[in-house]
């Protein structure tokens, strides 16, 4: 599967979140957003740096880094986007909803948008 990246988004500065994704122009619910290669790891090899922040769940033992701009969408218990593993080694973001041109792009970082379990963090929505 090729993969591109697409000049309909952009990273920039995120208030109280750092770095996040943004729509450059309005994204329509169901279009495809980012399609993304993997990176699999192990937690070990990650476990004391800051790429730990930006890591998915994979199994218990391995933690997947998302390339392309992947690993940077923000966190969101009422996101505008979802993630799916595609194969082993790739991520398809798309949007569960439209996305008016300046919104954030986030995502549950729990892979199922309705799933409102804890994560590890200080959730800023």
């Amino acid at each position: 599967m090729p993969l591109s990246h697409p000049d309909f988004i952009e990273v920039r500065n995120s208030p109280k979140k750092g770095r996040g994704v943004f729509a450059k122009q309005f994204i329509s619910k169901g279009s495809v957003i980012e399609k993304v290669p993997i990176l699999l790891v192990t937690w070990d090899e990650i476990a004391d740096s800051e790429l730990a922040d930006y890591a998915f769940v994979y199994t218990e033992k391995k933690s997947a880094i998302a390339l392309g701009y992947g690993s940077i969408y923000n966190h969101s218990y009422k996101p505008n986007a979802r993630y799916d593993d595609v194969g082993r080694k790739t991520k398809i973001f798309s949007a569960i909803r439209d996305i008016e041109q300046g919104e954030e792009i986030t995502v549950n970082y729990n892979g199922d948008p309705d799933n409102n379990a804890e994560v590890d963090f200080p959730v800023i929505d």
